[in-house]
Formats: C-alpha cells, structure tokens, sequence
C-alpha cells in the first residue's frame, strides 16, 4: 500500500517512533478495544483486521514495552538537545 508523503524538510519535522508491540498495545487497553476487535465488534481495527505498517526510517526509536514513560521523555529530549533544537 502506498501513500503520499510530503517532501518536509529535516528542520522542521522529526519522525518519533512509538514502538509498542501489539501484546502490550492488548495489555494496556483499559477500554477492551483489542478484544472488541478480536470478537468483530469492531472493525478495521489497526493491527488486528486492518494493516499496521511501522516506520521504517524514524529519527528515533522509542520501545514503550521495555522504556517508563520518564526513559521515553528522557530518552526524547537528550536527542533534541543533542540537536540544537532545544537548550538545557
């Protein structure tokens, strides 16, 4: 599947990966969203009956099922700051 992506230039766009794996996406659903979708109550469910595709080339990764929130905040802004793109 194909999809339009818009020339952005570097400086004004960074591609942050939130990279969760689908186990811990069904974990974490405090609705039951996943298991509405397993059971078809709900359809084109990202994932599960319709396609997820992950980023291939983010400027940075972010594994939620092995980082806290606070290594993920962490993590993000070392990298903005080892940019430039926000001071201390």
């Amino acid at each position: 599947m194909a999809f339009y992506q818009p020339e952005i230039p570097d400086t004004q766009f960074i591609e942050v990966f939130m990279d969760t794996p689908l186990a811990t996406c069904e974990q974490r659903d405090p609705k039951g969203l996943y298991q509405k979708a397993r059971s078809g109550e709900i359809r084109q469910f990202t994932g599960i009956d319709s396609p997820y595709e992950a980023s291939e080339r983010p400027e940075i990764r972010l594994d939620t099922s092995v980082m806290t929130v606070d290594e993920c905040v962490e993590r993000l802004v070392g990298f903005l700051r080892d940019r430039g793109l926000i001071s201390e």
